[in-house]
């Protein structure tokens, strides 16, 4: 089948996968504490698509055009024997720019074995280098030092890096400019994250978005640089590089300069459900069609039904005031981002 399109002519080009609504931090614009305490219920074993049911679905979404595929989570590491999903979609689907995001902690056990099942990229997360900081926005759960050992694990084991920094206003606004020396130092692409009113658990407000402009003006009191043309479009991150060095650093403006127009990304989340937006109040469950016996062909054709029917584009109406229907949103943790 050939290159789909939705409703704004965007085509389908990146899938996005949550393994497991579990997670080792409690990040305040995530999973905060009060309301993934100990008494949280996640969901079952059971209730997860199996990785031979992933690798299905995967098959099906490349040839509806995915050129990428992202494992997310919830913390995907947490998932049992990842790398061997990570070597099925590698190996019997073909999928050669295969990603990961995680917080990075199980990486100094995991990243040799990431990497030899075919991973190639990764997606740190880290807010801070500062340990209260740190501490204040992930819920005390662990250490940036902690984080920094699973970067320098998952670069030992040949990974490219880059790590990603959601910048709340008095929070971590103050750790701009040194995050920003740090990983220039180190040659690793930092980009940043405005806060996003994702599902309804973090209590987003507008006043605590750092917008991109403020990072602008912060990161150019130090340092010179200058913008980087998009690599593809749909690109997320809006990237400038250092006028002394190559590195890069970029910055995701989904609420200050949305970029609905070019969105290619498909997500499923863990317990199988299909969402075309990631303010999406609702998926619809791919678990229960592949479970009902349906043929390749009714699955693929079922896939591209959902996409050629797609017109969300919830920032862009946001950013413009358009009056939204109040609908309850999908967790981040939960459509993993």
């Amino acid at each position: 089948m050939s290159q789909i399109t939705d409703k704004l002519g965007r085509p389908l080009r990146d899938l996005r996968i949550s393994v497991t609504d579990r997670c080792n931090f409690r990040c305040t614009y995530c999973m905060p504490r009060e309301l993934f305490g100990p008494d949280h219920v996640f969901l079952p074993r059971s209730a997860l698509l199996s990785y031979e049911e992933l690798v299905r679905l995967a098959h099906a979404f490349v040839k509806l055009g995915v050129k990428k595929i992202r494992i997310t989570g919830g913390e995907p590491l947490l998932r049992r024997d990842l790398p061997v999903l990570i070597s099925k979609l590698t190996q019997e689907v073909g999928i050669e720019d295969i990603s990961l995001t995680t917080n990075g902690v199980l990486l100094p056990r995991l990243a040799g074995q990431l990497k030899d099942a075919g991973l190639k990229r990764i997606n740190v997360s880290l807010d801070s280098l500062d340990t209260d900081r740190f501490a204040a926005m992930n819920g005390q759960s662990s250490s940036p030092q902690k984080v920094i050992d699973g970067i320098d694990a998952a670069q030992s084991a040949g990974l490219s890096v880059k790590v990603n920094m959601v910048a709340k206003l008095g929070m971590n606004d103050c750790d701009i400019l040194p995050m920003t020396e740090y990983f220039r130092e180190r040659k690793i692409t930092l980009r940043f994250i405005e806060f996003m009113d994702v599902g309804e658990t973090n209590q987003w407000k507008l006043g605590e978005v750092v917008p991109a402009k403020q990072i602008l003006d912060t990161i150019a009191s130090r340092f010179s640089f200058k913008p980087v043309d998009p690599s593809y479009r749909g690109e997320v991150a809006t990237r400038y590089r250092f006028d002394d060095t190559d590195c890069e650093f970029g910055i995701i403006t989904s609420i200050t300069n949305p970029f609905c127009g070019d969105c290619n990304r498909a997500r499923i989340s863990a317990e199988g459900d299909f969402y075309t937006c990631l303010f999406a109040s609702s998926g619809i469950s791919l678990k229960e069609k592949i479970r009902s016996g349906v043929s390749d062909d009714e699955l693929l054709q079922f896939l591209s039904r959902i996409w050629l029917g797609r017109h969300d584009r919830y920032s862009e109406d946001r950013h413009k005031g358009v009056p939204a229907e109040r609908k309850k949103k999908v967790e981040m943790s939960y459509i993993g981002g």
